[in-house]
């Protein structure tokens, strides 16, 4: 038999992060190596100030650090700093991103108050005007962002790429002796949309502390080539997502993939994910998700940590799946208070195990856990704590009294942990 043996060691965390310049949008830094920023946007008319502060209070709550709001015409545009102070009145304080197309630079001319209100312009440079009127609109909105020190993210996207450059760039690509094939030919033109715009407006007096860039495709593949050659080719700030990334399941996996990837890479500064809800559906759930990949992936901590095995013919018994189901609902409506009593509690580990087999030890990897036993026996379950076995639960005050022991875990742990320091 072999002799075992340690392999050499291998760095299996995320690559060295992009160095990027850091952009300070009103209360949050991005880039500059802060932490990655949570972003969302809004799906209500912005003209309906009720609707739009109710939507960014509850995305707030849910941990959007950044929240997005479309000003498409003068009724938004006018309700803008209205959504501001009521925001303000109900101790919302995050930063508004206004989202501008085809009139941004007349909105804001027109609308000082909504100029003044928002922490950053969003500028797509595929349809901030065409022909002659391009450059002179996307420097108007450049211009009111000096004016007022705002920042700005210009976003190129797939869906309205600046035809004039993916034009001249196939045209340049048919003549070449070696051309590539279409779809790098528009990689390439989304890059180059992004870099020259970020070029042209630092040229007009934007610094570039002041500038974040995206590069918005809706194909997993296309997203992480287009953010590595910006990522190669530049050190501005980026925010990363992939659009349209559809609804369900289909669209939390691709945005999880693509971003991923790129984010194990060290790129991305802030990040959305772009999912289409369910009619009516509840919108913080994109905020959900882009807080799990950066905790899951280990870049960000926001809540504590619920390990629970899948379950199989050894835990027909639903004991353990409600146990667990029990214990997340109650740690994500618990959080807002512990986050201010007991700050450092989303680091917080807790296992839920369905069986003898991998219970207890997962359970003593955790900071608190609980095995139960599995198929066809009474639910009598040890609870570990720091390594080591604390109870045993058993009868039907079994979820409750477990989760007394969290409480009191935390109490211990946290609670004395910040009174001493």
């Amino acid at each position: 038999m072999t002799t075992p043996c340690l392999p050499p060691p291998v760095d299996a965390g995320p690559k060295t992060r992009h160095q990027t310049v850091g952009v300070r949008i009103g209360n949050v830094m991005v880039g500059g190596g802060a932490p990655i920023v949570v972003q969302s946007m809004t799906n209500t008319d912005t003209a309906d100030v009720k609707a739009t502060v109710q939507q960014v209070t509850a995305l707030a709550r849910a941990g959007s650090e950044m929240v997005r709001i479309t000003v498409d015409r003068d009724e938004a545009a006018a309700a803008v700093p209205h959504i501001r102070d009521a925001l303000a009145v109900r101790g919302v304080d995050v930063p508004l991103i206004g989202d501008f197309h085809y009139i941004g630079h007349k909105l804001l001319a027109d609308h000082p108050a909504c100029a003044e209100a928002l922490d950053k312009y969003r500028i797509n440079p595929g349809n901030v005007g065409f022909k002659d009127k391009k450059d002179r609109q996307f420097g108007a909105i450049v211009e009111m962002a000096i004016k007022y020190n705002k920042a700005v993210r210009i976003g190129a996207n797939w869906g309205s790429l600046d035809q004039e450059l993916l034009t001249h760039l196939m045209d340049i690509n048919a003549n070449s002796e070696k051309p590539i094939d279409a779809r790098a030919v528009t990689r390439e033109a989304m890059v180059q949309s992004a870099l020259l715009s970020a070029d042209r407006a630092v040229e007009i007096g934007l610094p570039q502390n002041k500038i974040v860039l995206s590069a918005k495709v809706s194909a997993v593949q296309d997203l992480i080539a287009v953010y590595r050659m910006l990522a190669s080719r530049s050190d501005y700030a980026l925010h990363l997502g992939l659009t349209e990334a559809g609804m369900g399941s289909k669209g939390i996996v691709a945005s999880s993939a693509a971003m991923g990837i790129l984010l194990q890479d060290g790129i991305g500064d802030t990040i959305r994910v772009s999912l289409t809800p369910e009619p009516n559906g509840d919108r913080t759930v994109e905020v959900k998700v882009a807080q799990e990949i950066l905790q899951t992936m280990g870049f960000r901590t926001f809540v504590p940590l619920v390990a629970a095995c899948p379950g199989c013919g050894r835990t027909t018994s639903t004991v353990f799946q409600e146990l667990a189901q029990d214990i997340q609902s109650w740690i994500v409506t618990s959080m807002p208070e512990w986050k201010r009593t007991y700050p450092g509690v989303e680091n917080l580990n807790v296992a839920v195990m369905g069986c003898i087999v991998n219970g207890p030890g997962e359970s003593k990897h955790a900071d608190i856990g609980i095995s139960l036993p599995g198929t066809g026996e009474q639910p009598t379950a040890p609870v570990f704590i720091d390594g080591q076995k604390a109870a045993t639960l058993r009868g039907p005050t079994l979820a409750e009294d477990f989760k007394a022991m969290v409480a009191d875990y935390i109490e211990n742990r946290y609670g004395r942990q910040n009174a001493a320091e």
